[in-house]
């Protein structure tokens, strides 16, 4: 049997998938799998009721070298899912940087991937923008836009940071640094990534932060408008940006 561990991978994605078996395109999957040697998928089953870990499982005997399935019996949610991949890869596993970004490609696997060329010494944090602007290809639900406006614009609050976006689902790490934010498990199911830079922003405190990190417009991001996170959620949210809140500021003290 092929030693995967053994082989020194470039990056790692880890693709959390709920019920995904009509979102996902493995067409896309395959094509990027074939044209990129070094890199790593880590597709993590969140305890799914439909056919997504056959799919994936697929993916992986077609791929051996390249694809490994994390199977989770019991639905754990998002954020949950990605902690529990982050871990997986990094203690089974050899790479570079580590990422998340979702099952349905709405960012795509190449733009994910250039993203580590912004990574270095300094730089071991680099996340996605849906920023719409000439030359890029943003597509979104009118009504989920503004509502993430708002939410955004609190979330900049509370994080003290002037981030455009900071739950676009196309986040890099060094291995390292993941290591770090993904040890402790998050509040929030869905928001997360809030968390995710609270944390990196303890961990390299205030006055340094902004040297570790880059915010980099996508050229592309397409809506599939099949979200996971309920309506009924969006009063809920609520709860989550009161408790993450709570943890920052008294984090802060």
């Amino acid at each position: 049997m092929y030693n995967l561990s053994a082989v020194k991978n470039n990056i790692c994605i880890v693709i959390p998938c709920y019920n995904e078996e009509k979102g996902l395109i493995i067409e896309k999957y395959s094509h990027f799998i074939e044209e990129n040697k070094d890199i790593l998928i880590c597709f993590v089953n969140d305890g799914s009721t439909d056919n997504t870990l056959k799919i994936i499982e697929g993916l992986r005997n077609n791929s051996p070298k390249q694809v490994v399935v994390h199977n989770l019996v019991k639905n754990v949610g998002k954020a949950e899912a990605i902690r529990n991949g982050m871990h997986f890869c990094n203690e089974n596993h050899h790479f570079g940087y580590i990422a998340y970004l979702d099952a349905d490609l709405a960012t795509s696997l190449e733009e994910c991937l250039a993203m580590t060329h912004y990574l270095n010494n300094k730089i071991t944090f680099v996340f996605g923008s849906r920023i719409k602007r000439i030359g890029a290809v943003i597509e979104r639900n009118y009504l989920r836009f503004v509502v993430g406006r708002i939410i955004a614009t609190r979330i900049s609050t509370i994080l003290r940071l002037d981030v455009y976006d900071t739950q676009c689902g196309c986040k890099v790490f060094s291995k390292e640094l993941a290591t770090i934010v993904f040890k402790e498990p998050f509040i929030s199911k869905w928001l997360f990534d809030v968390e995710i830079f609270d944390r990196i922003i303890k961990f390299y405190g205030r006055e340094n932060v902004l040297k570790k990190m880059l915010e980099v417009p996508l050229l592309k991001w397409i809506d599939t408008g099949d979200s996971k996170v309920k309506t009924s959620y969006f009063f809920k949210l609520w709860i989550d940006l009161f408790q993450i809140n709570k943890v920052v500021n008294r984090k802060l003290l």
